[in-house]
């Protein structure tokens, strides 16, 4: 009894990564460079939020890598190689400011020859998963599928897709493809018949395709946890099963709904299932909608959001995505995004999870950076980060912050180091060689490429990209906004300015950047950690908090309550730490690079206003 006793608390110590007694620091093994005592625990879903093994809230941040895997000319592959991964991982976390990605696999290059898993590509595509994993980045893999499969489509088509392989396509024998008159790539989803069949088989099992599909995903998810380390693989967060899922068509009598109830939640299940089996039981599945549930254009929208699915729970994550049509469309919406834009669009995200009981994720957002639409970028990420981080307006968020509601995790649409510099023959034809943008359907969303000298070059307004949130809160978040000062060419954007009942606060901020973060403490030892953009150099840093107020935040220890470190992989990434030694007890904190040396006293009477505004509002 006495060797049983230990070898299960061994096991313990390993599932688990640290004994810890309440209040004492646990002493798990630190693994990446920079990595701090309370880093490197594995995610789960509770109440809602995802939560780290130090019972932190935490915020998952960052972008899709990438729509390369969509293409041929890396073999279904995210990267060319892993040196080109490990710079791409580097710069997400130096310059995009992201402590996650989604990362897309191909189904049809990890299972080529049907019941034939390739083994060489689940191997090049762990090894750039670890890239990610080894700058401190959160990982969910992804199935992506777009309009089914690239061989749907003839060597001349105008548009292409990828997912399925070539097999899965020749059972179908599916008609000619056409999307008659379509002015974009999305309108073969319900317009090109051989799309629309091929996904209704899919969804019905015909020929068995679906129960192939899942043998290869367990497969795949197998193949990656017996060879990434313990360590690695706790950095794993979850699985997303398959990338925005439709019908293709209804069968009589069929609805959205029903279909989402009968044959979309009945995927999911089975899907959870096979990430028991291998050896995936405490990572969630990040299931999708049917993909037209939260449509903003009411001719496309469809009832949905797994609402006949219960309670998700633990065991899942809603997932969604969301795109302006309107604006994509250049009709449907004239002039560029405004404050609050998506504060309701995003707000029946938040809803919709609440009522499932589990955490959402929106794992794919954006806007087009080139074609007649590109100059609402600006506007519309903007106001999509901004719905992010508050359900509020800037217009009333100090007016009203308790209504702020949780901050969603989000996955920008993406992060392509090669945007620009393709060589994809689309559909095989070499007579159409496609080099532009994500040489993908004219899509062209990467918010990074390759400059001449080979250095990663963001292609929007690193002000936008690199912003604080709370990645991770000690307790329960209240409320939270950030005001990046973004510029729409020349002009700054600014929608959530300091009021001016608070002028010392004012003062504080002036035409800086300021995030700020309302939480109640959860008895925890960890501090609670907010990312600092590059624009926030420590020494130039302003915090305001009921823990203190420095400027300049001190290097990290257990018993300063405000400080600085740098965040864990190596990357010069940094984080602000605020320790708090309490439980229930509401805290603020206000962290701006717009003030030079402030006195004492602007900082002392900063502290006064925020105090009196906290109290008067939560």
């Amino acid at each position: 009894m006495p060797n049983i006793r230990t070898r299960l608390l061994v096991v313990l110590v390993v599932l688990f990564g640290s004994l810890a007694v309440a209040g004492v620091p646990s002493a798990t093994a630190a693994t990446l460079p920079d990595s701090l005592w309370f880093d490197e625990s594995p995610l789960t879903v509770q109440n809602g939020r995802f939560v780290d093994g130090n019972g932190r809230e935490v915020v998952l941040r960052g972008y899709n890598v990438s729509g390369e895997t969509k293409l041929e000319e890396n073999s279904g592959l995210p990267f060319a190689s892993v040196a080109d991964a490990r710079k791409s991982a580097t710069a997400l976390r130096a310059l995009g400011g992201g402590n996650s990605v989604r990362f897309l696999l191909s189904w049809a290059y990890a299972e080529p020859t049907r019941g034939t898993l390739d083994t060489a590509y689940l191997a090049a595509a762990t090894d750039q998963m670890r890239a990610f994993l080894d700058a401190g980045i959160r990982v969910y893999p992804d199935f992506h599928q777009d309009l089914y499969s690239r061989h749907l489509f003839n060597s001349g088509s105008w548009y292409t897709g990828d997912g399925a392989p070539k097999w899965a396509v020749d059972l179908g024998s599916y008609p000619q493809e056409s999307c008659g008159i379509c002015l974009f790539w999305g309108q073969n989803i319900t317009q090109n018949q051989a799309v629309t069949k091929a996904q209704y088989d899919f969804w019905h099992n015909a020929y068995g395709v679906q129960d192939s599909f899942l043998d290869t995903a367990q497969k795949t998810m197998a193949y990656v946890r017996q060879h990434l380390g313990d360590a690695e693989f706790a950095g794993i967060v979850g699985f997303d099963p398959y990338n925005e899922p439709y019908a293709g068509s209804y069968d009589s009598g069929q609805t959205s709904r029903t279909w989402e109830q009968n044959l979309l939640w009945p995927f999911y299940q089975r899907f959870r299932a096979r990430m028991d089996a291998a050896g995936w039981q405490d990572k969630p599945a990040f299931v999708e909608p049917n993909l037209f549930w939260n449509a903003n254009i009411a001719s496309q929208k469809q009832e949905g959001g797994l609402l006949d699915a219960g309670t998700l729970g633990s065991r899942y994550v809603f997932n969604t995505h969301f795109y302006d049509q309107k604006a994509i469309s250049g009709i449907l919406m004239w002039g560029n995004a405004s404050d609050g834009q998506y504060a309701s669009d995003f707000g029946t995200v938040r809803d919709r999870a609440s009522a499932a009981g589990t955490a959402a994720v929106v794992s794919e957002f954006g806007h087009p950076l080139s074609g007649s639409t590109a100059g609402k970028a600006p506007t519309v990420d903007k106001a999509m980060y901004q719905a992010l981080d508050s359900r509020q307006p800037g217009s009333s968020w100090w007016s009203n912050p308790s209504a702020s509601g949780p901050v969603l995790s989000g996955n920008q649409w993406q992060w392509d180091l090669y945007n620009g510099r393709h060589h994809e023959l689309m559909n095989g034809n070499p007579d159409k060689v496609r080099t532009s943008g994500d040489a993908w359907n004219d899509e062209d969303l990467s918010a990074v490429r390759l400059d001449d000298s080979g250095a990663v070059t963001l292609r929007q307004d690193a002000r936008l990209l690199d912003r604080v949130y709370p990645a991770a809160t000690a307790g329960t978040t209240l409320a939270f906004t950030y005001e990046d000062r973004s510029r729409d060419g020349s002009t700054t954007l600014t929608w959530n300015p300091v009021p001016n009942s608070l002028p010392n606060v004012a003062q504080l901020v002036g035409s800086g950047q300021y995030g700020l973060l309302v939480w109640r403490s959860g008895g925890g030892s960890a501090p609670t950690e907010l990312h600092l953009p590059a624009s926030f150099p420590t020494a130039g840093t302003t915090v305001v908090s009921d823990l203190g107020a420095v400027y300049g935040p001190p290097a990290y220890t257990a018993s300063a309550p405000v400080a600085a470190a740098p965040e864990p992989g190596g990357t010069g990434s940094r984080r602000l730490l605020l320790t708090d030694a309490d439980s229930g007890v509401l805290h603020y904190a206000l962290v701006t690079n717009g003030a030079t040396a402030p006195s004492a006293a602007l900082l002392s009477a900063a502290r006064s206003e925020l105090a009196s505004w906290v109290a008067a509002r939560f």
